[in-house]
């Protein structure tokens, strides 16, 4: 007989559709008890398969308000823009009826643009409903960098939004502080691969948020979904 490899693209595929399914049980849930339910997602490659396999997920998504955890300061054109991704790969198909309010506008800078967006942020549902969180290898989540000089900020302040800056990004971003992101009822992670896989582990031996941000959520409920 012949046999199939189980490969780590398998793996990622297995994975992307599993949180798929738990987001929108949880979607579903609170679109129960309340008029509309809030969904921050983060960007880059590694939760593409998981948008993809979202957006095929049956529930009412027209009562559904998405929105990024962080966002380059870039044009939707750009090939460096999540919003782009977002757009493609999750409001489409079933979620197609879905809401997504984007993180920039048009400022010039996220310093110029932040207020502007914060009300707008704050016209959504809150607490989110479910917050997927990525990490980097450096630690990082949302656009909270341990290099950043707006770090200790980020993770202070109580406002929703941060203009960022760091010294190993090309962009200016904006992103959501840690309190908005804490400020939720669900949380996963979803990453990738081994290096990450030995940084989150890394984030078990310390305590200090500065040098590993994504520990800054792991003294909450925290659902790790990774996959090689």
């Amino acid at each position: 007989m012949k046999t199939t490899d189980y490969t780590a693209s398998d793996a990622r595929e297995v994975l992307a559709c599993s949180l798929a399914e738990a987001v929108a049980a949880a979607l579903r849930e609170d679109l129960v008890e309340q008029a509309r339910a809030t969904l921050i997602v983060s960007g880059g490659s590694t939760p593409v398969p998981f948008f993809k396999a979202l957006s095929r997920q049956h529930l009412d998504w027209a009562r559904v308000d998405v929105t990024l955890a962080d966002e380059r300061w870039v044009g939707e054109d750009s090939q460096d823009s999540n919003t782009r991704l977002v757009k493609q790969h999750l409001i489409a198909q079933e979620a197609s009826a879905a809401v997504f309010h984007p993180l920039v506008n048009q400022a010039d800078s996220p310093e110029e643009g932040v207020s502007t967006l914060e009300a707008q942020m704050a016209q959504l549902s809150w607490p989110a409903s479910v917050v997927v969180l990525g990490m980097g290898g450096d630690g990082h989540t949302a656009s909270l960098f341990p290099d950043s000089p707006q770090l200790a900020y980020g993770l202070e302040t109580d406002k929703l939004l941060l203009a960022v800056r760091s010294p190993s990004v090309p962009q200016a971003r904006i992103s959501f502080s840690a309190s908005a992101l804490s400020n939720a009822r669900r949380h996963f992670l979803h990453v990738t691969g081994d290096e990450k896989r030995s940084v989150f582990a890394d984030a078990f031996g310390g305590n200090d948020v500065k040098a590993l941000p994504i520990r800054a959520f792991m003294s909450q409920a925290l659902s790790l979904y990774w996959a090689p």
